[in-house]
């Protein structure tokens, strides 16, 4: 009987999983979307009564809280704003131009100020601006005009507004009751989202806003159940994500968001979002000048979609609807971009090989799963692309620029592939090669090959299991705090015969010589006695050492990393290696580097 509970259950969990990814497909395909985060905070500017933002993230959207401003006087805000000018098709164009394919716009934001025109409250854009207009009509209009996806922001969980909703003021004056907050919910945050999704077309996902789990909240699973059920009845094809305070293996979450301007790290087989800014603050700041660069943006997106994420990047329009000549220009030339190199994103996932195989840039993989996409950010100096953890040489491979493909020549030794290059690069930003398969297979073990040759044996590429590693943390490198005598292993291939050098990285603090033990090993499917006992051993002493200053004057120091030469080995053939490391002590270790002797 319980395996057939078990049996039911595993079945139930397939079908919501499968239901999920096909109603969320779009977004997979989608990869790059248009946050506009827009209200009554817009008009302070991130300043009030010539105070800047009472807090050093200085998100302008939570200057009321921050700096401690009346609910009447916050409302007066709305005076500021130039509806002459104001025009959200403006924002489509632009989210269109930039190559985007859908919109998520802060409906009502944690000030609690509706951007249209609700009949819960008065306290609303239209309302406190007598202008009214109803921006969210507007922009749905328009999103509707040009083809692109609407999805709306709405603050469920933190409300400054309502008396009963959260506030995180309440750690210090005192909670409302689970009774009060259910009040608000049911008086405000239900009917507006039945309006947000009655009143304006097809709505393609509502994003929530609670970076916790609802059981370290106020909320209820009973309510976030209700309103979940409520999107399902009134709109069965609009996507929630993971912020409602649920996990992404729950059946009422469709896709997963990570916090704010966090990035993956690790191909996930879920679907998945990074929310970012252009700059900083999220609502516009005038005070902002943390612009981040065209080229970190390409970074953010397409390191996401090489690991199977999309990338929802924030534009915060001024109170004129203006939207800063900095975001729009970034936007522009990556659009530009996404014109002439679309495929290479659009419809796109990654390959599952560590996110650290290539030092050189990333790689994606389009639907039909016969053609990869080399996202080249540091072109190669000695005009060969090093690629590893493929399987078979590519039926075509070929660079695309403005003026068409132009075929490259390629060498493959077992899963490393080199590419030959021109001198220049196509993109000042990021360049593409296109790789075409029969098939694709994966070595997702070896050890990557560097971008001017040779190899890194480090903490992220170690294959022994279970080896806790110590990532960097802005001073001290990665690495595996090993116990004495603990032994890790590398996969490693080695294209050609020949002399190969072994220097080991490590910090030695136990204040006294330690023995550290290499060992080199073809791997062979040969049953010859000659290819089962080819190894090589090392053993080399290392010295004690300390710690290193960091900056001077103080008084900051940090573990030192020295090199160790273990020697030579000596490969009798290109081929797979296994690369064995101990310590006869504690030891921190960095890295083993193998390079050849030319």
């Amino acid at each position: 009987m319980r395996k057939l509970s078990l049996l039911f259950l595993f079945i139930i969990y397939t079908f919501f999983a499968t239901a999920q990814s096909d109603k969320a497909q779009w977004l997979a395909d989608a990869r790059y979307g248009m946050f506009i985060h827009w209200g009554l905070y817009s008009a302070t500017e991130g300043i009030w009564k010539g105070e800047r933002l009472r807090h050093p993230n200085n998100y302008a959207e939570w200057i009321r809280y921050r700096n401690r401003i009346g609910e009447a006087e916050y409302g007066e805000l709305a005076k500021r704003f130039d509806w002459e000018k104001i025009n959200p098709e403006e924002w489509v164009l632009l989210a269109k131009k930039a190559g985007m394919k859908y919109i998520i716009i802060t409906s009502k934001h944690h000030d609690g100020v509706a951007l249209w025109d609700t009949k819960v409250g008065s306290y609303s854009l239209p309302k406190l601006s007598g202008s009214g207009r109803d921006v969210i009509k507007e922009i749905a209009d328009a999103c509707r005009k040009h083809n692109m996806k609407l999805g709306f922001y709405y603050s469920h969980w933190i409300d400054w507004q309502h008396p009963y909703a959260w506030s995180h003021n309440q750690e210090v004056t005192g909670r409302v009751t689970d009774a009060q907050y259910n009040q608000y919910w049911q008086e405000k945050v239900i009917p507006q989202v039945r309006e947000l999704l009655t009143n304006y077309g097809d709505i393609a996902l509502m994003w929530f806003d609670m970076w916790i789990p609802y059981q370290e909240s106020i909320i209820k699973k009973e309510q976030l159940d209700q309103l979940a059920n409520m999107i399902h009845q009134l709109q069965p094809n609009c996507l929630i994500n993971s912020r409602l305070g649920l996990p992404i293996s729950n059946e009422n979450v469709d896709f997963e968001t990570l916090g704010d301007n966090v990035f993956g790290e690790a191909y996930t087989d879920h679907i998945w979002e990074t929310p970012g800014t252009i700059a900083h603050s999220w609502g516009f700041n005038a005070l902002e000048n943390e612009w981040k660069s065209t080229n970190q943006i390409f970074q953010s997106l397409i390191n996401n979609v090489s690991l199977n994420g999309s990338y929802t990047l924030n534009i915060g329009p001024r109170a004129d609807g203006s939207v800063p000549f900095e975001g729009v220009e970034r936007l522009e030339t990556i659009g530009k971009w996404l014109a002439l190199y679309g495929e290479a994103l659009y419809a796109n996932k990654g390959l599952k090989l560590k996110s650290t195989q290539h030092d050189w840039g990333r790689i994606t993989q389009d639907q039909s799963g016969k053609n990869l996409y080399l996202h080249v950010y540091n072109w190669p100096l000695d005009k060969r692309l090093r690629v590893s953890g493929l399987m078979g040489k590519p039926v075509r491979a070929t660079l695309l620029t403005p003026n068409g493909q132009l075929n490259l020549p390629v060498e493959q030794f077992g899963p490393l592939m080199h590419i030959q290059v021109p001198d220049r690069q196509p993109d000042p930003y990021v360049s593409v090669i296109k790789l075409s398969f029969d098939e694709i297979y994966l070595d997702d073990q070896v050890v990557g090959e560097s971008t001017f040759g040779g190899f890194a044996l480090n903490a992220r590429n170690v294959i022994t299991p279970g080896v806790g590693l110590k990532a960097f943390d802005g001073t001290r490198p990665d690495y595996l705090a090993l116990k004495g005598n603990q032994e890790v292993a590398w996969k490693l291939y080695l294209p050609k015969a020949g002399k190969y050098r072994l220097t080991s990285n490590i910090h030695n603090g136990n204040g006294k010589e330690s023995e550290l033990k290499l060992s080199v090993q073809r791997l062979s499917l040969e049953a010859s006695a000659a290819a089962k006992r080819y190894k090589q051993d090392f053993t080399i002493l290392a010295k004690p050492n300390g710690k290193v200053t960091v900056e001077p004057n103080e008084n900051w120091y940090v573990e030192e990393f020295l090199d160790q030469d273990a020697g030579t080995f000596l490969a009798d053939r290109a081929g797979y290696y296994e690369v064995h490391f101990s310590s006869s002590d504690p030891i921190w270790f960095n890295r083993i580097w193998v390079e050849a002797i030319k």
